[in-house]
């Protein structure tokens, strides 16, 4: 499936842990190098301060991504790498003495 950060962005996020609406994307998070996905912003607080702040959600959190909405878990742990079928990248190669992006998590 194609999906453009337009379309994306149009699209309500509901964490399916409580039912609540979170908001629409805002932002997503590339890591640029390794050509990957990371997982999308939303915003993070109410009020006028909201844009500066955004809830960083994983890309192994999103649930479901539907025609009008977008499932997330949001509060919960992490999903192990490698159990009950989910697969996670390699850690990028190390080169020129960069940091991988594991290390800011």
């Amino acid at each position: 499936m194609e999906l453009t950060f337009s379309e994306l962005r149009t699209k309500e996020v509901v964490n399916t842990e409580d039912g609540r609406k979170i908001g629409r994307v805002t932002d997503i998070v590339l890591c640029y190098p390794e050509n990957k996905w990371l997982g999308i912003v939303v915003p993070g607080g109410r009020g006028f301060s909201s844009r500066k702040n955004g809830l960083f959600i994983d890309l192994r959190n999103i649930v479901k991504i539907g025609d009008d909405v977008i499932l997330v878990n949001v509060g919960m742990p992490k999903k192990p790498c490698g159990k009950q079928g989910f697969s996670c990248p390699p850690p990028p190669p190390q080169k020129d003495g960069r940091r991988s992006y594991e290390e800011y998590e």
